[in-house]
């Protein structure tokens, strides 16, 4: 009998690459480069949405 995989939803902002790392130019002492870590304000750095069971339904 086949498994099946959960479907989970993937956030449509970030299409599921929710956390990136962004260079600054600037470099550490070792030579290594500065970068920022920032994760998508949607999905909040998961990457998934949540299940339509949790959002609230808005209008009629």
């Amino acid at each position: 009998m086949p498994q099946h995989a959960r479907n989970t939803r993937v956030c449509r902002d970030c299409d599921g690459f929710a956390t990136v790392a962004i260079t600054t130019g600037a470099r550490h002492a070792d030579g290594t480069r500065a970068t920022l870590r920032v994760a998508c304000p949607t999905c909040k750095g998961t990457g998934h949405t949540a299940p339509a069971s949790v959002l609230a339904h808005v209008g009629r």
